[in-house]
């Protein structure tokens, strides 16, 4: 997910004018607050009397191991004692009112460790400055001539030890460093290590609070429900059956488009709120179908106008001119988030205060959304994060919030929980986008690609929640892993003519991100439409690729190759190869299936290279290549959301089915990581699943497949 949408500039200025922030110094290290423990050393770092390490993370957990991550950066510059370090969540609003001292509290697009690596090693760096220094003037002796190393401070030259725990007091005292030197890599001991996750032995015991499981005293459920065709008001409702029902305290009106129960548990507000009777307002949106979506899509494929993503030479013309054309259409249908934990928040809201516990991949924009929907400052507002029961993007929206905190002003003074059902949850997602590609190649006498126009039509992530953000016009998100040299995201190939654009076109259904957002389809669109090419020319795929792949893209290609033996699988097995760039880093993967005569497909293995740059922690990038592959295979295989009506077809795991765990095929990560940048992990593989897996399946049947899911082909021989 590349975009989670932010609190406004206005609202953190106001909060902070108003709860009178620290004052930031140096690169952004505000000294403790009056209410700040006496051991915080600064912001990021405190430090208790056993010696046990406190890391601040601003970013949130859902799982991929950013908790962990990112404390390791901080460890590494502080030099602690690993054994003793532990983490905790500050607030939202505690951020505001320091001057936004944690900077950005949004988790998504893999942008958690790389776009915060940086400040956070210098927040260690900084800490461990003034721990030497704290210790040096116990010791009367200059701060040159003392290090530190696992939460020792050690004087060199008489070897006198103090551990941190015993000078953390003093050392809060002190100014920070206007600067600091952060480690040469070579010389880290902590990042770039295999280190157990922090929250692991919590999560199998059952200590870690998930949203869900909240508990307040005199705490009350509520459930509620919205029209099932996105974008529908409430027109009325009819709540006298409903209100006499054992538990129920109260039906109401949400914001003027959802119709919510509260009730003392959770089941007794779901059977209340089947017994309203609920008129949703009619708009032609009710005539929506799968079928004339696609049919809007396929228009946009051929349609004069579209956004330039990216341009180079003249397409067009040297196609015209080609002695051979290649052309062909993909598809790409809506899908979901499917989080294990359905939205869900905690909000306790009285006259002068609203305070919500929720899972979020945004912090401040769940702060913005309390604040304006208690009608309140946002210094009288926070937001406290539990752990994620799945994110995927769906989370780094706050309408569950704002929902809570409509319902919680209702019952002020007393705590709210509020749970979608898992039919509610399938209903109102912001859905992966709906696209169409029609791509057309030109290769000459010789088999070599002289130009390329790859057509997408379809939705627009930003025109559906962010329009602000569209630049005139155009959706820069669409062209993941497409963009042109100067963008992140580049595009992999050298080739003299080149035209990637877009015709927009937006149905009335939600789009959203979703883990790895457009990069997904366009990795098919762009690798499988490579795949054609390589045959068309009468070459073996990497061969062909490898003429046009840019260095450090064909380097994790043929480094996916050679770990996998490509060209060379077992017998009866067969190989498809893709490629991509997006999130800052460079992927490739090399998938061995098989298609038995009946055509049932066997996923064996899938070979995966990423150069991210820098590795944090490599086990933790291998766990995020094997879970980011679940997730991008369940979508190729199963992942279909179908419209009828206007609304919603699935409405639970019965009709949006999953990959089982005997599908699952052995996962091979290679790291190549070659320095100088930070990548992202967690979402830029799940884009190369599909396209290798469906060129093995092409490799082994002579059947392209073009759209998804799989479960609608018959993969048997051609």
């Amino acid at each position: 997910m590349t975009h989670l949408a932010p609190i406004s500039r206005r609202s953190l200025m106001v909060g902070a004018a108003v709860a009178g922030g620290g004052l930031a110094v140096g690169f952004g290290l505000a000294r403790p607050a009056a209410a700040a423990s006496a051991r915080e050393v600064n912001a990021w770092i405190v430090i208790l009397p056993d010696d046990t390490v406190v890391i601040r993370i601003a970013r949130s957990e859902m799982g991929q191991g950013t908790l962990t991550g990112l404390a390791q950066l901080a460890a590494e510059e502080l030099e602690c004692d690993w054994s003793k370090v532990t983490t905790e969540f500050p607030t939202p609003g505690q951020n505001v009112a320091r001057n936004r001292v944690w900077r950005n509290f949004a988790t998504g697009g893999s942008r958690g460790i790389r776009e915060s690596h940086q400040y956070v090693r210098e927040a260690g760096a900084a800490a461990r400055d003034m721990l030497i220094r704290a210790a040096a003037e116990a010791w009367k002796v200059p701060a040159a001539e003392c290090a530190a190393a696992k939460s020792v401070i050690t004087h060199k030259p008489s070897n006198r030890t103090i551990t941190f725990g015993k000078v953390a007091d003093a050392a809060a005292k002190l100014e920070p460093p206007r600067e600091v030197k952060l480690k040469d890599p070579k010389d880290w001991h902590t990042i770039g290590k295999p280190l157990k996750r922090l929250d692991t032995l919590d999560k199998v015991t059952g200590k870690l609070v998930y949203g869900a499981d909240l508990r307040l005293p005199g705490m009350l459920t509520a459930t509620i429900t919205a029209s099932p065709i996105h974008g529908n008001k409430l027109k009325s409702f009819d709540a006298a059956r409903a209100t006499s029902m054992p538990g129920v305290k109260k039906v109401l009106a949400v914001d003027g488009r959802a119709v919510a129960v509260v009730a003392d548990t959770y089941w007794q507000a779901q059977a209340a709120l089947k017994a309203v009777r609920i008129v949703w307002e009619d708009t032609p949106n009710a005539s929506v179908s799968s079928a004339s979506i696609a049919e809007t899509l396929k228009e946009g494929l051929t349609a004069e106008q579209a956004f330039v993503g990216n341009k180079q030479g003249d397409a067009r013309a040297a196609i015209a001119a080609a002695p051979r054309k290649v052309e062909a259409v993909y598809g790409y249908p809506y899908q979901h988030h499917v989080t294990m934990e359905p939205m869900n928040a905690t909000a306790l809201c009285t006259a002068d205060k609203c305070e919500v516990w929720c899972p979020t991949q945004n912090g401040e924009a769940a702060l913005a959304a309390a604040a304006e929907a208690a009608g309140l400052p946002v210094a009288k507002c926070d937001v406290h994060k539990t752990m994620l029961g799945g994110g995927f993007g769906r989370r780094g929206r706050a309408d569950y919030v704002r929902q809570a905190v409509l319902i919680a002003k209702e019952m002020p003074g007393t705590p709210v929980k509020l749970l979608w059902s898992r039919e509610e949850d399938m209903a109102q997602c912001q859905f992966h986008p709906v696209t169409q590609a029609k791509l057309t190649g030109g290769i000459d006498a010789q088999g070599n690609l002289t130009g390329l126009h790859l057509r997408i039509s379809g939705q627009s992530i930003f025109a559906s929640l962010l329009p602000q953000l569209l630049q005139n016009g155009l959706d820069p998100v669409v062209f993941q892993g497409l963009r042109p040299r100067r963008a992140e995201a580049t595009f992999a190939y050298d080739i003299p003519n080149l035209l990637i654009d877009h015709a927009m076109r937006n149905p009335h259904v939600t789009a959203g991100f979703w883990r790895g957002v457009n990069l997904n389809q366009n990795a098919i669109y762009l690798e499988c439409f490579m795949d054609e090419l390589a045959h068309a020319a009468g070459q073996d795929p990497l061969a062909f690729r490898r003429k046009y792949l840019r260095p450090k893209h064909r380097a994790v290609l043929e480094a996916a190759a050679a770990k996998a033996n490509y060209g060379k699988p077992p017998a009866g097995r067969f190989h498809g190869i893709a490629q991509i760039m997006g999130f800052g880093s460079y992927v490739a993967a090399v998938a061995e299936v098989s298609v038995s005569a009946e055509g049932v497909l066997k996923i064996h293995k899938i070979v995966a290279a990423t150069d991210c740059g820098y590795v944090v922690n490599p086990a933790q990038v291998e766990r995020q290549v094997s879970g980011s592959f679940v997730y991008g295979l369940t979508a190729a295989l199963y992942g279909e959301i179908t419209i009828k009506d206007g609304a919603i077809e699935q409405t639970n795991f019965d009709s949006y089915n999953m990959m089982r765990i005997d599908e699952m095929p052995v996962v091979e990560t290679v790291l190549v990581p070659t320095g100088g940048f930070w990548g992202g992990v967690g979402e830029p593989t799940i884009g190369v699943a599909a396209p290798a897996v469906l060129n093995a399946i092409f490799a082994a049947t002579g059947k392209r497949i073009r759209t998804l899911p799989l479960m609608h082909h018959d993969l048997r021989k051609a």
